[in-house]
């Protein structure tokens, strides 16, 4: 499957960075072979659901505009020592899932497409095909404002980042 991209080292504590959409395809083509299980990307829709971890507000944590708890949540600009972070070092989401927030954004399956529709939508399906892919979460290179549950950027497939990793789904068998 190829050695580890990272820009911080093969550390097995820090999370995969500086991978693109395309090669996160092949990593899962790759582990999807291997008689363990069935892999791939989340969708926006799962992604975003699974930061939320049943909250409707701006941060899993809460709405304070002050940002007052994101440094216990979240490896962002003002905390991240100019690296990632240790998976695992900031405290979980009300789903016990950690780093959902910050230290590396997360590649999702979708193509990006904008405007999103009007209303709210139960799991949707983004479009079949696009010239960019879309990922969320934030990372230790911005400022608190990216790392907001809802927020999404992308590039194009071919893209890596020292601030861009992945976050896999397993289907259930």
């Amino acid at each position: 499957m190829g050695e580890n991209p990272s820009y911080f080292g093969p550390d097995p504590g820090l999370p995969v960075e500086r991978i693109s959409w395309d090669d996160c395809q092949a990593f899962i083509a790759a582990l999807n072979t291997k008689g363990i299980g069935t892999f791939r990307l989340p969708t926006e829709a799962e992604w975003e659901y699974a930061c939320r971890a049943g909250s409707t507000t701006r941060f899993t944590w809460g709405d304070d505009p002050g940002y007052s708890e994101i440094g216990d949540y979240v490896c962002y600009w003002d905390n991240s020592t100019s690296m990632t972070h240790t998976v695992g070092g900031k405290k979980p989401n009300a789903w016990g899932l950690y780093g959902m927030s910050g230290n590396v954004w997360e590649w999702c399956s979708d193509w990006y497409e904008t405007p999103y529709g009007v209303g709210h939508v139960s799991d949707p399906q983004g479009p079949t095909t696009g010239s960019y892919s879309v990922f969320r979460g934030g990372a230790w290179i911005y400022v608190p404002l990216y790392c907001r549950s809802a927020n999404r950027n992308y590039v194009t497939p071919a893209s890596s980042y020292y601030y861009l990793g992945f976050r896999l789904v397993r289907i259930a068998p």
